[in-house]
């Protein structure tokens, strides 16, 4: 910290060591928040098992994801085989890691693409009071559909396959990033700073860029938490309905559709996949409310 000598004693001058050190504060108070909260700490360790598993599919994976086996066919969970085998006797366990990896890439692929369009349109909406009206109608005409009906359409237009359900899917969900970064950019645009800096001549970009999101970024942070997890149930959803992930793929929501048949007599076929599809968006889910009230500066 620099200080300068005005004649009437030292003057401490305040300026980028004291902007750092207000930052890393923050950070503590945010860490500290999260640390407190029990559910968000559940949430965490449920993503990091599940994140860990997947991407250490091909080291533990005891069998290849593919490999056929009739004559285990339909066996339940064994020292053999963990979690059973399905109708071709592949194993369950093996499938359900890879299939972990095609969940979760989904989930953020959707969350990726609707998260940045959406944020776009939301900054602009807010920001540009002449073309907000335009903007909102059209996100109320794609609100009023269900977010799982309007992927099925969507699915339906562009074809079957992995890409498209992750493409209707991030579709259905850029509606909720426009409505709440909107929100947030109308407050943000009305502060003091924000007017200075209109007054002062700053472009709008510039605005946009050092102020508007800085500030807008704690909703976003918690809505893409709690997005990711609900992009992979519509995801799952879809492949359930045969409309997503096609067979031999591995994902939780097929390895469900496939399970339906064998529902009286291989239980885990339907029941493991559907235990991970409902933790990881517990998961999420526990974990973006944890991110909100540690993020929320008026909660102590």
């Amino acid at each position: 910290m620099k200080q300068l000598d005005s004649g009437n004693g030292p003057v401490v001058y305040v300026g980028e060591e004291a902007s750092v050190s207000k930052t890393h504060s923050r950070r503590r108070s945010f860490l500290k928040k999260l640390k407190k909260n029990k559910g968000a700490l559940v949430g965490a360790g449920i993503l990091f098992f599940f994140i860990s598993m997947s991407a250490l599919a091909p080291i533990i994976g005891p069998y290849p994801v593919n490999e056929m086996m009739f004559e285990d066919s339909l066996q339940g969970p064994s020292a053999n085989h963990w979690l059973g085998t399905d109708e071709f006797g592949r194993d369950l366990f093996t499938r359900m890691l890879y299939g972990g990896r095609v969940s979760l890439l989904m989930g953020l692929v959707a969350v990726s693409i609707s998260g940045t369009i959406g944020v776009i349109l939301g900054v602009v909406a807010g920001y540009y009071r002449r073309l907000d009206m335009y903007i909102m109608q059209f996100m109320d005409i794609l609100m009023a559909f269900p977010s799982l009906l309007m992927a099925i359409a969507i699915v339906s237009i562009l074809g079957v396959g992995l890409t498209n359900a992750m493409i209707a899917v991030a579709i259905s969900v850029i509606p909720s990033f426009v409505r709440v970064v909107r929100g947030s950019v109308l407050s943000v645009r009305e502060t003091e700073y924000v007017e200075a800096s209109k007054a002062l001549g700053v472009k709008d970009g510039k605005i946009i860029v050092k102020h508007i999101l800085p500030n807008v970024a704690s909703p976003i942070i918690v809505l893409a938490t709690i997005q990711f997890g609900s992009s992979i149930l519509s995801a799952a959803a879809l492949s359930f309905l045969g409309l997503g992930a096609q067979p031999p793929n591995p994902e939780w929501g097929a390895l469900v559709y496939v399970g339906k048949s064998f529902l009286s007599q291989a239980w885990w076929m339907t029941l493991f996949p559907g235990l991970a599809i409902m933790l990881v968006v517990l998961g999420f889910n526990l974990l973006g409310d944890g991110l909100r009230d540690a993020l929320d500066p008026r909660l102590k």
